[in-house]
C-alpha cells in the first residue's frame, strides 16, 4: 500500500475526533453566556447580537455588509440592520466600498475602537488564565496549528465547507 493511502485512511480514521474538537470549541465559542461573560469583562454595555459584529469590524475593516453577515451566519438584512444599530451608537461607519461604490463597508470609529480594544484585554485575561498551565511549546504548537488550519480552510473557501 502507498504511503498516501496509509496516510489518507489514518486521517479518515482521526477525523471524527478532529471533527468533535472543532465542532465542541465552536459551541462554547458561540454560547451567550460566553459573550455576555467577554462584554461584562470590558465593561460594555452592548446587545449580545451587535458583539460579534463589532469585534468583526475592528479586526477586518473596510468589510462589507454581505461578507460580515456571511462569517457570522445571518442574513444580510439582519447584519445590515444591526451594523444600522451600531452606526447609531458611533461604534461604526458605513461607506461606498473602494472597489465597487455599491458595496457598503462598515469601518470602526475611534468609540468603537475603545471599544474592540476592552474586548481584546478581556479576552486576553481570559486566555492567560486557560492556558496558565500550558508550556510555552505546547502554546506556540497549538497557535501554528491553528493558523495553519485556518489558512487551509479559508485557501478551501465554501467549497471545503464540512457541518
Amino acid at each position: 500500500m502507498s504511503t498516501n493511502k496509509v496516510h489518507n485512511a489514518y486521517i479518515r480514521a482521526q477525523l471524527p475526533k478532529l471533527h468533535r474538537s472543532l465542532m465542541d470549541i465552536v459551541g462554547v465559542i458561540n454560547r451567550p453566556e460566553r459573550d455576555a461573560a467577554m462584554l461584562e469583562a470590558a465593561g460594555l454595555n452592548l446587545e449580545r447580537a451587535l458583539f460579534p459584529l463589532i469585534v468583526l469590524v475592528g479586526q477586518l475593516e473596510p468589510i462589507g455588509v454581505v461578507d460580515l453577515a456571511g462569517r457570522v451566519g445571518r442574513d444580510y438584512t439582519t447584519v445590515s440592520r444591526q451594523i444600522a444599530r451600531l452606526e447609531q451608537l458611533g461604534l461604526v461607519t458605513r461607506h461606498p466600498g473602494t472597489a465597487d461604490r455599491r458595496v457598503r463597508e462598515a469601518r470602526i470609529t475611534p468609540l468603537g475602537r475603545q471599544a474592540t480594544d476592552a474586548v481584546d484585554r478581556a479576552r486576553a485575561a481570559m486566555a492567560v488564565s486557560l492556558f496558565r498551565d500550558w508550556s510555552v511549546g505546547d502554546f506556540d504548537r497549538l497557535t501554528a496549528l491553528m493558523s495553519k488550519l485556518a489558512d487551509g480552510m479559508a485557501a478551501m473557501g465554501d467549497a471545503g465547507s464540512n457541518r
